[in-house]
């Protein structure tokens, strides 16, 4: 079989979800990288510094023969074992480093020298993140969006997987987007963020010309900020707006929020902490909108959630949230939707409950 060339083809490499062996040091790949990634590098954070310096003083030739002192037998084999289990994982798979320079043609070489050649990308991760950053930015102005809209706790997320064309933006940032939305798995980088809704947005353009139906958010889905390409599009956006009870919110609220949350803390921490920790985050995030919520209100809301999880913990009974529950919903979060609503109430394009969106919305897309 002959050997496959390099590409720069990023378009296929990202609409593929094609394997990407990068051989950036860990402190790089920290700050960015892609959905298929994985982080083998050729150099370890100290030796890119020591290097990295020689090649500003001495130049290239200097740097590359440091980098082969450096490079004993026992780290060039354990580079190339842990690079030909990528390989033999991901045939279909491309190497990159930073620019596709020196790094990713040593890494080749020394692949090669286990009987294997793997190709690059061609630019590295430089040129792929320059490509991403362009597209996000042609596709947003383009992409019909029609936002699904609705107060806190009205299952909007629900609603969304029953949708065929949607991008899932608190999916992808890990977090519900409210003030009690923090998740246990820790929120992505912000440079991956972009880099995952940019693929997906041109994976969604590739594939029809449909309207992609989006989650209405703020700038803000917890740390994350909403890149202002794509932010942009969405304050233009129609509006499709869920309707449903109060009872039916506190319901959901509870589920998502409660019942459903405390055994994901129990069985990563164990019961005692991961009751100590799933109580810091029920009442940490109170504490976080005390200003707003006034003093009074913040006293007894926290008074009524410590009890609350006290019975909890002792009982599975979640009901002692209901009333501070609905007082968060309606003296907190309703204002601000309502305000908010007010601006775009020329937007609306439908209004129902969680299955007369869906039911819509599929009929939108031919499904």
């Amino acid at each position: 079989m002959s050997a496959r060339p390099d590409t720069h083809n990023f378009r296929e490499l990202f609409l593929n979800d094609t394997p990407l062996l990068d051989v950036r040091a860990p402190v790089e790949f920290e700050k960015g990288a892609f959905p298929t990634s994985c982080n083998l590098p050729l150099l370890n954070d100290e030796q890119r510094h020591v290097i990295g310096t020689r090649y500003k003083e001495q130049g290239q030739d200097a740097a590359i023969a440091l980098g082969w002192e450096l490079a004993t037998d026992d780290i060039q084999n354990d580079r190339k074992q842990s690079w030909r289990r990528f390989i033999e994982d991901h045939p279909e798979g491309y190497l990159y480093c930073f620019r596709g320079g020196l790094r990713s043609q040593l890494s080749q070489k020394l692949i090669a020298e286990t009987g294997t050649q793997y190709p690059l990308v061609e630019g590295g991760y430089k040129a792929m993140r320059r490509y991403l950053l362009d597209e996000l930015e042609s596709n947003s102005a383009t992409a019909p969006l029609i936002l699904i809209s609705g107060r806190t706790g009205i299952g909007k997320t629900r609603v969304l997987m029953g949708i065929k064309h949607t991008i899932d933006l608190e999916g992808m940032a890990k977090h519900r987007g409210s003030a009690f939305g923090a998740q246990l798995e820790p929120q992505p980088r912000q440079i991956d963020f972009e880099n995952t809704l940019s693929i997906e947005l041109l994976k969604q353009r590739d594939k029809h010309s449909n309207p992609i139906f989006v989650e209405d958010e703020g700038r803000l889905i917890g740390r994350i900020y909403v890149p202002d390409v794509f932010r942009n599009q969405m304050q233009v956006a129609p509006l499709v707006t869920l309707e449903t009870s109060l009872e039916e919110r506190i319901d959901f609220a509870l589920e998502d929020y409660i019942t459903d949350a405390l055994p994901l803390y129990r069985s990563s921490f164990g019961t005692e902490i991961g009751e100590q920790k799933f109580s810091e985050q029920i009442l940490g995030n109170l504490s976080r909108i005390q200003k707003r919520l006034g003093s009074e209100r913040y006293t007894q809301l926290s008074g009524e959630f410590a009890e609350a999880l006290t019975d909890l913990f002792q009982t599975g009974r979640a009901d002692g949230f209901r009333p501070g529950i609905e007082l968060l919903l309606t003296h907190y979060y309703d204002p601000m939707y309502d305000y908010q609503q007010n601006q775009r109430e020329g937007r609306i394009i439908f209004r129902g409950d969680g299955d007369e969106v869906i039911a819509w919305a599929n009929k939108q897309l031919g499904e």
